[in-house]
């Protein structure tokens, strides 16, 4: 009788724990990544939690002393709302069986664009050494959302997790953002976070939900396609990823060449095709090369290959030398004497360009041995194997199609209350400049409808100056985009941070971000804040003509006009009658006046600053920002 009283028991026992582990599986519930230890919530606005499980369960969450329970929908979903609150912390959130910690309340800003935004501060940003030192700010947040696009809007994102600011962290911080961040944190005296939400090559359209672009015709037929084929894209992306997953596997294995003896000075490359190095650039594939050179000694010398496109395994005698990574500059190496050997010596070289699968070695005058002050060029024949490891799989980027990011990397964030955006972007639509100015406006306009709080701040650089100085340059895509980012700004709530005298002729990515940050967290503190401060450059406000002399009249000056070299302000052309452009004079005659001439045109038709790929320009306010570039026809 005990034998079958205890069985009973334990029978009961068992259903319970079985009814009290069929209750946890259904009471679990899902939270999206941005909800973890270390957050920061918007202040000031409502504070959200949000998430997925079974329908009809329970979630209770608990925030500063507020309890909140809602029923989960019939669609899975359920959010909670908390009061707003000012800047504070640290808080605790509770979701059900969810603790989060160090939660705190304070300023959040989405850091959106492509690679000038994406930029990280270890990528020898100026000054990385002095913010190392001064990089310990508990209070900094960021929070980096990791490439990924899809045909669908997404319920959370790849990965990411809030990392504090500190000397080990920040050099995986956007750069840009950094430095705006540190100000706004160190100005405002409140907990900073920033989402980070970027891709570097990627165009506006890829950012913006394709049914919003419909409207627009040079993107109105890929969004379509993108929209009316939907179950084909979601597929199309899956296959896509899965080749992208091959071809990394393959692009970070160099051990499969190097097992076959590629890179020793023994090895057999009678076979190998000859080639001409640089003139024979670009390649394809995972490209191979091999060189032998002569040393009479091994002391002191430098190896520098002039231009990698854009990732390189160096190997010299058979030791691996460096590795080039793509956001790495060319520069030169020091080889150390134990790796040289007197006489005959063996160079490969191994690289892969996942861009655009067009690998690239050498430069001319920049691909060369160095002993002290003497060159040996390592121009001309180099043998080239293209077939040791299997061909690249294609990759598309469909990220580019419209809405793909959007769905994947803004889509899952868009519930979460922030401050207001800084982006970088607009490099890669510079040959679609026309349509940019709606595009953009398109982007910003849809990004506030989809967040629900109204014309949050949107703070964006102008593109910097880049490629080769032209002394006269009417056509210019880049100057165009300018202009379409310039008159964004009729928008509420915008604002431009102008970057026209900090960028480099030779790099798309000019390293001083610091400027950059400063003159977004400026644009900020006015439009975000409602400072009184000078927040834009010159910009003109009206013109008047005087005879074959154009009066200009600028807004934005602060205590007036300077220039930061010589007498004359540059970066002026006029346009005669005939239609030819010359460059201009042009000299401040007042706090906010420049006078605009030439002597040999009496009947200016048109006046341009800063109007070229890479401008000269000295004209600045006095708060040091420079002139905003424009361009007017005179009437």
């Amino acid at each position: 009788m005990k034998n079958i009283l205890r069985k009973i028991r334990l029978m009961v026992l068992l259903l319970i724990l079985f009814a009290c582990q069929k209750e946890t599986v259904q009471n679990e519930i899902n939270l999206p990544k941005i909800f973890a230890n270390n957050m920061v919530f918007q202040r000031n606005q409502p504070i959200r939690v949000w998430g997925d499980g079974s329908p009809g369960n329970s979630v209770v969450a608990k925030f500063n002393g507020e309890e909140k329970t809602v029923k989960i929908g019939d669609d899975g979903f359920w959010l909670v709302e908390f009061d707003p609150l000012p800047a504070s912390g640290p808080y605790v959130l509770e979701v059900n069986e969810h603790m989060f910690y160090d939660v705190q309340v304070g300023d959040v800003w989405l850091a959106g664009g492509q690679s000038n935004m994406e930029w990280v501060m270890s990528a020898q940003v100026e000054g990385l050494q002095e913010e190392i030192i001064d990089s310990d700010y508990s209070l900094i947040r960021f929070f980096k959302i990791p490439h990924d696009y899809n045909a669908k809007e997404t319920f959370d994102v790849r990965g990411g997790e809030w990392k504090k600011a500190n000397a080990d962290n920040i050099l995986n911080f956007s750069a840009v953002a950094w430095f705006f961040a540190k100000q706004n944190h160190l100005e405002k005296g409140v907990a900073v976070g920033i989402i980070e939400s970027n891709w570097g090559g990627t165009p506006a359209e890829g950012w913006i939900q394709a049914e919003k672009l419909l409207g627009i015709d040079a993107y109105s037929e890929k969004a379509r396609d993108v929209l009316e084929r939907k179950e084909y894209w979601i597929q199309e992306v899956v296959d896509n990823k899965l080749r992208e997953l091959q071809r990394n596997d393959i692009v970070t294995a160099p051990q499969n060449g190097e097992i076959q003896g590629v890179v020793n000075s023994n090895y057999d490359d009678s076979e190998w095709e000859t080639v001409s190095l640089p003139d024979d650039n670009p390649f394809e594939d995972i490209a191979w090369f091999r060189k032998k050179f002569t040393v009479n000694d091994t002391e002191g010398y430098m190896i520098h290959l002039g231009d990698i496109q854009q990732m390189a395994y160096v190997y010299l005698n058979g030791g691996r030398l460096f590795v080039k990574d793509w956001g790495h500059s060319v520069r030169e190496f020091p080889i150390p004497p134990s790796m040289l050997q007197e006489g005959e010596n063996t160079l490969a070289v191994r690289i892969v360009n996942t861009w655009n699968n067009s690998p690239v070695l050498g430069k001319k005058g920049e691909f060369y041995l160095r002993s002290g002050n003497k060159k040996n060029s390592l121009e001309g024949d180099w043998k080239y194997n293209n077939r040791i490891e299997e061909a690249l799989p294609k990759v598309e980027w469909y990220n580019w199609l419209p809405g793909m990011m959007y769905n994947a990397m803004i889509a899952p964030v868009v519930k979460y209350p922030i401050n207001g955006v800084i982006w970088y972007q607009g490099e890669s639509n510079t040959d679609a400049h026309e349509e940019y100015r709606e595009l953009f406006g398109t982007l910003i306009k849809s990004w506030r409808e989809s967040w629900g709080i109204g014309d949050f701040p949107f703070l964006y650089v102008q593109l910097a100056n880049f490629m080769e100085r032209k002394d006269i340059q009417p056509e210019s895509n880049w100057a165009s985009l300018r202009e379409a980012q310039t008159k964004t700004l009729e928008l509420p709530n915008t604002g431009m941070a102008v970057t026209i005298d900090i960028g480099n002729a030779n790099d798309i990515h000019p390293r001083n971000k610091k400027d950059v940050g400063l003159r977004l967290w400026k644009a900020a503190q006015k439009v975000a804040y409602g400072d009184d401060v000078v927040y834009s450059g010159p910009a003109l406000k009206e013109y008047q003509v005087n005879n074959a002399k154009v009066l200009l009249s600028f807004e934005h000056v602060g205590d007036g006009l300077k220039l930061s070299n010589g007498n004359e302000v540059k970066g002026f052309i006029i346009k005669a009658q005939d239609g030819d452009f010359k460059n201009a004079n042009a000299r401040i005659i007042g706090q906010n006046q420049i006078e605009v001439s030439h002597p040999q045109v009496q009947n200016p038709q048109e006046i341009r600053y800063a109007w070229a790929d890479n401008p000269e320009v000295n004209l600045y306010n006095s708060e040091n920002l420079p002139a905003v570039p424009f361009r007017i026809s005179i009437k």
